[in-house]
């Protein structure tokens, strides 16, 4: 699965422990990273700054379903089980 652009739900929902530049306590669950764009699009895709967690996640359809509404439900939800 290829990610949808303007989507964000994964810059959005899930909480990141590292440092991300700008951010450098990382971010809370639910809080924008302050490297997405108001079109929803990383500041920092394909830079070498990028946060590690961030080079690692892949599109699935179980956890973007099939929008970017469902993808912050999942991602929040799954987010919430690892708590």
């Amino acid at each position: 699965m290829d990610c949808r652009l303007g989507c964000g739900a994964c810059c959005i929902a899930p909480s990141i422990t590292t440092p991300i530049p700008g951010m450098p306590k990382g971010k809370p669950a639910g809080v924008r990273c302050i490297q997405l764009t108001d079109d929803n699009l990383c500041r920092l895709f394909g830079a070498p700054e990028r946060p590690r967690v961030c080079l690692a996640f892949s599109a699935t359809a179980d956890v973007c379903g099939t929008s970017a509404e469902e993808a912050i439900w999942l991602i929040t939800s799954l987010e919430q089980l690892t708590q």
